[in-house]
Protein backbone atom coordinates (compact mmCIF):
# COMPACT_ATOMS: atom_id res chain seq x y z
CA UNK A 1 0.00 0.00 0.00
CA UNK A 2 1.39 3.41 -1.02
CA UNK A 3 1.39 6.00 1.75
CA UNK A 4 1.13 9.76 1.38
CA UNK A 5 3.74 12.37 2.24
CA UNK A 6 2.20 13.19 5.64
CA UNK A 7 2.20 9.54 6.67
CA UNK A 8 5.82 9.06 5.60
CA UNK A 9 6.89 12.14 7.55
CA UNK A 10 5.00 10.93 10.63
CA UNK A 11 6.47 7.43 10.32
CA UNK A 12 10.00 8.88 10.58
CA UNK A 13 9.21 9.85 14.18
CA UNK A 14 8.49 6.24 15.18
CA UNK A 15 11.15 3.66 16.04
CA UNK A 16 9.48 0.48 14.79
CA UNK A 17 11.83 -1.74 16.82
CA UNK A 18 11.09 -0.05 20.14
CA UNK A 19 8.45 -0.83 22.75
CA UNK A 20 7.36 2.58 24.00
CA UNK A 21 6.26 3.31 27.56
CA UNK A 22 2.54 4.24 27.47
CA UNK A 23 3.11 7.94 28.26
CA UNK A 24 5.65 8.32 25.45
CA UNK A 25 3.43 6.39 23.04
CA UNK A 26 0.48 8.67 23.83
CA UNK A 27 2.58 11.80 23.25
CA UNK A 28 3.90 10.33 20.00
CA UNK A 29 0.40 9.48 18.75
CA UNK A 30 -0.45 13.18 18.96
CA UNK A 31 2.67 14.07 16.94
CA UNK A 32 2.09 11.46 14.24
CA UNK A 33 -1.51 12.27 13.32
CA UNK A 34 -1.45 12.62 9.55
CA UNK A 35 -4.96 13.93 8.90
CA UNK A 36 -6.64 17.34 9.15
CA UNK A 37 -9.42 16.24 11.52
CA UNK A 38 -9.63 14.94 15.08
CA UNK A 39 -8.33 11.45 14.39
CA UNK A 40 -9.51 8.38 16.26
CA UNK A 41 -6.85 6.60 18.32
CA UNK A 42 -7.21 2.84 18.01
CA UNK A 43 -5.56 0.10 20.06
CA UNK A 44 -4.61 -3.23 18.49
CA UNK A 45 -4.02 -6.10 20.92
CA UNK A 46 -2.52 -9.35 19.61
CA UNK A 47 -3.54 -12.31 21.78
CA UNK A 48 -2.23 -15.84 22.23
CA UNK A 49 -5.57 -17.49 21.52
CA UNK A 50 -7.18 -19.47 18.73
CA UNK A 51 -10.71 -18.04 18.48
CA UNK A 52 -11.80 -21.03 16.39
CA UNK A 53 -12.10 -22.86 19.72
CA UNK A 54 -15.01 -21.84 21.97
CA UNK A 55 -12.86 -22.02 25.12
CA UNK A 56 -10.45 -19.43 23.68
CA UNK A 57 -12.98 -16.77 22.67
CA UNK A 58 -12.32 -13.36 24.24
CA UNK A 59 -15.17 -10.89 24.51
CA UNK A 60 -16.33 -8.30 26.98
CA UNK A 61 -16.94 -4.63 27.72
CA UNK A 62 -15.06 -1.88 29.51
CA UNK A 63 -15.96 1.68 30.47
CA UNK A 64 -13.17 3.95 29.28
CA UNK A 65 -12.59 6.53 32.04
CA UNK A 66 -12.25 9.39 29.55
CA UNK A 67 -14.80 8.24 27.00
CA UNK A 68 -14.18 7.71 23.30
CA UNK A 69 -14.61 11.30 22.15
CA UNK A 70 -17.54 10.20 20.03
CA UNK A 71 -21.22 11.05 20.48
CA UNK A 72 -22.92 7.65 20.77
CA UNK A 73 -26.44 7.21 19.41
CA UNK A 74 -28.40 4.58 21.36
CA UNK A 75 -31.53 2.67 20.34
CA UNK A 76 -33.46 1.12 23.25
CA UNK A 77 -35.91 -1.77 22.98
CA UNK A 78 -38.30 -1.82 25.93
CA UNK A 79 -41.90 -2.94 26.33
CA UNK A 80 -44.14 -0.96 24.03
CA UNK A 81 -41.40 -0.25 21.46
CA UNK A 82 -42.96 -2.22 18.61
CA UNK A 83 -42.84 0.92 16.47
CA UNK A 84 -39.03 0.91 16.75
CA UNK A 85 -38.92 -2.63 15.33
CA UNK A 86 -41.08 -1.58 12.40
CA UNK A 87 -38.93 1.51 11.85
CA UNK A 88 -35.75 -0.60 11.64
CA UNK A 89 -37.45 -3.13 9.37
CA UNK A 90 -38.24 -0.18 7.09
CA UNK A 91 -34.53 0.70 6.88
CA UNK A 92 -33.81 3.13 9.75
CA UNK A 93 -30.39 2.44 11.28
CA UNK A 94 -29.23 5.79 12.63
CA UNK A 95 -27.76 4.46 15.88
CA UNK A 96 -24.42 3.07 17.09
CA UNK A 97 -25.55 0.77 19.92
CA UNK A 98 -28.77 -1.17 20.51
CA UNK A 99 -29.90 -2.01 24.04
CA UNK A 100 -32.78 -4.33 24.90
CA UNK A 101 -34.67 -5.51 27.95
CA UNK A 102 -34.64 -9.34 28.15
CA UNK A 103 -38.44 -9.54 27.81
CA UNK A 104 -38.32 -7.75 24.44
CA UNK A 105 -35.96 -10.18 22.72
CA UNK A 106 -38.89 -12.04 21.18
CA UNK A 107 -39.66 -9.07 18.94
CA UNK A 108 -36.03 -7.95 18.62
CA UNK A 109 -35.15 -11.41 17.31
CA UNK A 110 -37.07 -10.54 14.13
CA UNK A 111 -34.29 -8.05 13.38
CA UNK A 112 -31.49 -10.60 13.59
CA UNK A 113 -30.51 -10.45 9.93
CA UNK A 114 -30.60 -6.65 9.85
CA UNK A 115 -28.77 -5.95 13.10
CA UNK A 116 -26.52 -9.00 13.11
CA UNK A 117 -24.61 -8.21 9.96
CA UNK A 118 -23.92 -4.70 11.26
CA UNK A 119 -22.77 -5.85 14.70
CA UNK A 120 -25.73 -4.14 16.37
CA UNK A 121 -27.68 -7.15 17.70
CA UNK A 122 -28.13 -6.95 21.50
CA UNK A 123 -26.17 -9.67 23.28
CA UNK A 124 -25.92 -10.53 27.00
CA UNK A 125 -22.14 -11.05 26.70
CA UNK A 126 -21.70 -7.45 25.62
CA UNK A 127 -24.03 -6.12 28.31
CA UNK A 128 -26.58 -4.87 25.78
CA UNK A 129 -29.41 -7.08 27.07
CA UNK A 130 -30.34 -5.94 30.56
CA UNK A 131 -33.27 -4.93 32.74
CA UNK A 132 -31.20 -2.01 34.06
CA UNK A 133 -31.49 0.02 30.89
CA UNK A 134 -30.92 3.37 32.62
CA UNK A 135 -27.48 2.26 33.85
CA UNK A 136 -26.61 0.72 30.47
CA UNK A 137 -27.51 3.95 28.64
CA UNK A 138 -25.35 6.00 31.04
CA UNK A 139 -22.39 3.67 30.61
CA UNK A 140 -22.62 3.53 26.82
CA UNK A 141 -22.86 7.30 26.53
CA UNK A 142 -20.00 7.84 29.00
CA UNK A 143 -17.56 5.55 27.20
CA UNK A 144 -18.45 1.86 27.48
CA UNK A 145 -17.01 -0.07 24.56
CA UNK A 146 -17.16 -3.69 23.52
CA UNK A 147 -14.09 -5.74 22.64
CA UNK A 148 -14.06 -9.04 20.76
CA UNK A 149 -11.17 -11.04 19.35
CA UNK A 150 -11.25 -11.48 15.57
CA UNK A 151 -10.33 -14.53 13.51
CA UNK A 152 -6.68 -13.49 13.51
CA UNK A 153 -6.52 -13.41 17.32
CA UNK A 154 -6.49 -9.59 17.50
CA UNK A 155 -8.68 -7.05 19.28
CA UNK A 156 -9.23 -3.59 17.77
CA UNK A 157 -10.80 -0.87 19.93
CA UNK A 158 -10.98 2.92 19.69
CA UNK A 159 -9.53 4.43 22.88
CA UNK A 160 -9.97 8.14 22.22
CA UNK A 161 -9.13 10.99 19.88
CA UNK A 162 -5.84 12.61 18.95
CA UNK A 163 -7.09 15.80 20.64
CA UNK A 164 -7.16 14.03 24.03
CA UNK A 165 -4.45 14.86 26.55
CA UNK A 166 -1.78 12.16 26.62
CA UNK A 167 -2.69 11.05 30.15
CA UNK A 168 -6.34 10.56 29.08
CA UNK A 169 -5.22 8.28 26.24
CA UNK A 170 -3.00 6.34 28.65
CA UNK A 171 -5.83 5.91 31.18
CA UNK A 172 -8.21 4.63 28.51
CA UNK A 173 -5.58 2.28 27.09
CA UNK A 174 -4.78 0.92 30.55
CA UNK A 175 -8.47 0.28 31.27
CA UNK A 176 -8.86 -1.63 28.01
CA UNK A 177 -5.74 -3.78 28.41
CA UNK A 178 -6.64 -4.55 32.03
CA UNK A 179 -10.16 -5.65 31.01
CA UNK A 180 -8.83 -7.85 28.19
CA UNK A 181 -6.26 -9.35 30.58
CA UNK A 182 -9.00 -10.16 33.09
CA UNK A 183 -11.02 -11.80 30.30
CA UNK A 184 -8.27 -14.36 29.62
CA UNK A 185 -10.04 -17.61 28.71
CA UNK A 186 -9.27 -20.92 30.40
CA UNK A 187 -8.22 -22.42 27.08
CA UNK A 188 -5.42 -19.90 26.48
CA UNK A 189 -1.96 -21.45 26.82
CA UNK A 190 1.40 -19.74 26.89
CA UNK A 191 1.74 -15.97 26.55
CA UNK A 192 -1.68 -14.35 26.41
CA UNK A 193 -0.98 -10.66 25.72
CA UNK A 194 1.51 -10.96 22.86
CA UNK A 195 1.63 -7.45 21.51
CA UNK A 196 0.06 -4.01 21.63
CA UNK A 197 0.19 -1.09 19.26
CA UNK A 198 -1.73 2.16 18.91
CA UNK A 199 -2.32 4.27 15.83
CA UNK A 200 -4.37 7.28 14.86
CA UNK A 201 -6.54 7.36 11.75
CA UNK A 202 -4.26 6.79 8.73
CA UNK A 203 -1.21 7.20 11.00
CA UNK A 204 1.73 4.85 11.69
CA UNK A 205 1.53 2.15 14.35
CA UNK A 206 3.38 2.65 17.64
CA UNK A 207 4.34 -0.45 19.63
CA UNK A 208 3.60 -0.17 23.35
CA UNK A 209 5.12 -2.01 26.33
CA UNK A 210 2.30 -4.23 27.67
CA UNK A 211 3.66 -4.75 31.24
CA UNK A 212 4.04 -0.99 31.58
CA UNK A 213 0.40 -0.49 30.57
CA UNK A 214 -0.75 -3.12 33.08
CA UNK A 215 1.29 -1.34 35.77
CA UNK A 216 -0.63 1.87 35.02
CA UNK A 217 -3.90 -0.04 35.39
CA UNK A 218 -2.78 -1.57 38.70
CA UNK A 219 -1.87 1.84 40.07
CA UNK A 220 -5.17 3.45 39.07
Amino acid sequence: MAHGKKYLEAAKLVDRDRLYPPDEAAELIKQTTAVNFDATVEAHLRLGVDPRHADQMVRGTVVLPNGTGKVVRVAVFAQGEKDLVKKIEAGWLEFDVALAAPDTMGMVGRLGKILGRRGLMPNPKSGTITFDLDRAIREVKSGRVEFKVDKAGTIHVAVGKSSFEADAIVANLAALVDAVNRAKPAGSKGQYLRGLSIASTMGPGIRVDVPAVLAVAAAA
